[in-house]
């Protein structure tokens, strides 16, 4: 019998062995394992009783200085701010960096822009930029001047270490006091530094910014360098930096030569140039100056009597008031001249320039006094105290500017800067898009009826329908119902990129109640887009700028060559269609006051909701303009629509622009007649005994005898009712304006 083998056993006997010498290294390795172990542990123990033992100690030690009471509340706040004083510290630094990229090795040598712009017949327009003279050396500025300027801006200013502590502080009671901002704690050395580096952003970080870089400057200059640099780099109005420029432009005399009188009305200006200038609000300027002289008798520099006689004979400056500057139109012109300027190569090093722009002075006055007579005679009576216009050529050089009624009062540019909504004035964008499609034509059939999307439903101004009509009918009447219904249609997204491959830049957003206007533009959008159709198609880009030289004449850029080219982006065909609708807008719709006999027109009115808005963007062969009325605080208007005061402002400008040129056939209308001179009389209907009789008189003459014949009706039948001439005459005219667009905010 074969016995089972063990498999726990090796097979060969000789296997069980270990080698020679195994053993032994085997537990050579396990002593010195334990070895190991055994000083990890004896080493913790020990380093956990030396830290017990230094611990112990150390609270020993310090028991020596335990405080109680009073003084242990001391140190414990003492300590909360150097900790919380180092993360402020630390956390200004950080925001200070920035700035002090800024103060480059040539930063005391850089050059500003200086720009002299030109109209486009070669006139000389204007200025830009810095006009400065730094070569009066401190020494011999007058003493009152100095001391005019240190009394009213830093008393202490050979006292401190860039910042004034005690007058920070001080300004801060004084203003919390009389519960705004009547006294500035900035330094010398802190408001050289905004005006060298920084810009004029009221936040906490420019404040830090110019603290640190207020100390830089202390650091690296003399107290009378800071003070030459602070007299010779202020802005002071009348786009002059510096007091002697200042001086030669408001007294005719330089610096060296002024008097107290005029050293009071110089140093009032660095608070705020803008109002304090003479050429702007005389008054004002004399009225800061004596806050100058009574600085300067507060500070000690100067007795009652010294001064007496600078106030008795305030100072004169010379005539500076030019009402027929366009200063809208150079700080748009100076913009573009910045873009262009940052486009040419690094290593162009030329600052100034002289630059011919397209506009065209006389339409510019024009639009001016327009606006502004509009404003005088009708402003009151609509609620409206703002107004801006922009006139453009087809190929988008823009002829003229108006940003405000005042630029002295506000220096906000309403054609540029200020969104709107443009309410039914953004229709034809609509009917383009429309029409781009081929499923529609002037002729095609829409019926106007009821239409909601989800919860809203938007109605006709008179809250009736018209059923079927053509479209051409419907644009003119500017029915909702029916614009909404082709957005539905054609696609919301297919309007904003129509709009904006036409020029409209502000954002657009896509929403229920877009077709009817309720996005926001620009007035310089609106023209921009309009400029399509009165061009046949492309897309221009707008511009001020015509070409830019060297002082010494070379030649640096030319809008011909560098700027931008025309695009089309509406066919030829499409153009033959929309305008003739656009047309019918102003000869049968509601724009017929802004007809111009023997010439096509045609455009679009807009009136936004609660008449918070009113515009009319119209075009001809020969311009595009748009031009909008409302209130800066957006309150509504009394019932102004577009076809009333905008139209009847855009028809003066427009009229006087076509007087003396060769009048450009309008894109798709050169076979229709233009309208004659009775047109306006046609638009304008005289209501006699009942009967509404055409004029011939002029547009003025017609609308100030139509506001006569409403008040005296209306007086016959409400004799206490004594409604304004221009809504009246308005009321008469249009009766329910349908163009406005009850837009909502969807």
């Amino acid at each position: 019998m074969s016995e089972t083998p063990n498999p726990d056993m090796p097979e060969d006997p000789k296997e069980a062995v270990p080698p020679p010498g195994t053993r032994s290294r085997g537990k050579r390795l396990r002593n010195v394992l334990l070895a190991i172990d055994s000083w990890i542990d004896s080493t913790i123990y020990m380093g956990g009783v030396r830290l017990r033992a230094f611990w112990q100690s150390f609270v020993a030690f310090t028991e020596r200085f335990n405080l109680q009471g009073p003084a242990r509340w001391g140190v414990e706040i003492a300590s909360e701010g150097m900790t919380w004083g180092a993360v402020g510290a630390v956390l200004m630094l950080a925001l200070a960096i920035p700035a002090f990229q800024e103060t480059s090795d040539d930063w005391l040598k850089r050059s500003e822009l200086s720009v002299t712009f030109l109209d486009r017949y070669g006139n000389t327009i204007g200025e830009r930029g810095i006009r400065h003279n730094d070569t009066v050396p401190l020494e011999e500025f007058p003493d009152h001047l100095i001391k005019a300027v240190l009394a009213t801006e830093d008393r202490r200013f050979y006292e401190h270490f860039g910042i004034d502590i005690p007058g920070t502080f001080r300004a801060v009671l004084s203003n919390a006091r009389a519960g705004g901002v009547v006294q500035g704690g900035s330094s010398i050395s802190q408001q050289l530094a905004k005006n060298l580096f920084l810009s004029n952003e009221r936040t906490l970080e420019r404040k830090i910014k110019e603290a640190f870089l207020a100390l830089w400057l202390e650091f690296h200059l003399t107290k009378n360098q800071i003070l030459k640099l602070y007299l010779d780099r202020a802005y002071m109005g009348g786009g002059t930096f510096g007091v002697d420029a200042a001086a030669q432009y408001y007294f005719g005399k330089s610096a060296r030569d002024v008097n107290l009188a005029e050293a009071a009305m110089l140093a009032g200006l660095f608070k705020a140039p803008s109002k304090f200038a003479p050429h702007v609000n005389l008054p004002a300027a004399r009225g800061r100056a004596s806050v100058v002289l009574d600085n300067l008798v507060d500070a000690g520099f100067m007795t009652e009597g010294q001064v007496f006689g600078a106030r008795r004979n305030p100072a004169t400056p010379i005539d500076r008031k030019r009402e027929d500057v366009p200063e809208y139109y150079l700080d748009y012109a100076f913009d573009q001249v910045k873009s262009i300027v940052d486009s040419l190569p690094r290593s162009y090093s030329e600052r100034s320039f002289v630059v011919r722009t397209a506009l065209d002075p006389n339409i510019q006055k024009a639009a001016d006094t327009a606006i502004r007579d509009s404003l005088k005679q009708f402003g009151k009576d609509y609620g409206a105290s703002q107004s801006a216009m922009v006139v453009m050529e087809p190929n988008g050089a823009v002829r003229a500017m108006v940003g405000g009624r005042d630029y002295g009062e506000s220096q906000f540019n309403r054609a540029t800067d200020a969104l709107r909504q443009p309410g039914s004035s953004f229709k034809p964008y609509v009917y383009t898009a429309a029409l781009m499609t081929g499923k529609y034509t002037p002729q095609t059939m829409v019926v106007d009826g009821p239409i909601c999307i989800g919860n809203w439903c938007p109605q006709n101004y008179g809250h009736s329908y018209a059923g079927r009509i053509p479209l051409i009918t419907a644009l003119t009447r500017s029915l909702n119902t029916v614009a909404v219904k082709l957005a539905e249609s054609i696609g919301r997204g297919r309007i904003v990129d129509l709009a904006h491959a036409m020029g409209v830049k502000s954002e657009l957003k896509i929403t229920r109640s877009l077709p009817l206007g309720a996005a926001e533009v620009t007035v310089l959008d609106q023209a921009t887009a309009y400029c399509v159709f009165a061009n046949g198609g492309y897309a221009v880009d707008p511009h001020a700028v015509i070409e830019m030289r060297t002082p010494n004449g070379d030649p640096v850029w030319n809008f011909a060559q560098d700027g931008g080219k025309p695009k089309r982006v509406i066919p030829p065909e499409i153009i033959a269609m929309i305008n003739p609708m656009l047309n019918s807008v102003v000869e049968h719709g509601t724009a017929r006051r802004a007809i111009i006999p023997g010439v096509k027109v045609a455009g679009k009115t807009g009136t936004t909701n609660s008449y918070r808005d009113a515009w009319f963007v119209g075009f001809t062969g020969n311009y595009a303009a748009a031009i909008w009325f409302g209130n800066d605080d957006y309150t509504s208007t009394r019932r102004m629509t577009g076809g009333s005061l905008p139209a009847m402002t855009w028809q003066k400008v427009m009229a006087f622009a076509h007087q003396g040129i060769e009048i450009k056939p309008t894109p798709g209308l050169d076979d229709q007649p233009a309208p004659t001179s009775n047109a306006i009389a046609q638009a304008s209907l005289l209501e006699i005994d009942g009967v509404k009789r055409p004029v011939t008189l002029s547009p003025a003459a017609a609308e100030r005898l139509m506001g006569l014949s409403a008040r005296m009706r209306d007086a016959a039948s409400q004799p206490l009712a004594r409604p304004s001439a221009a809504l009246e005459q308005d009321r008469i005219l249009a009766g329910r304006d349908p163009d406005i667009s009850p837009t909502g905010s969807n």
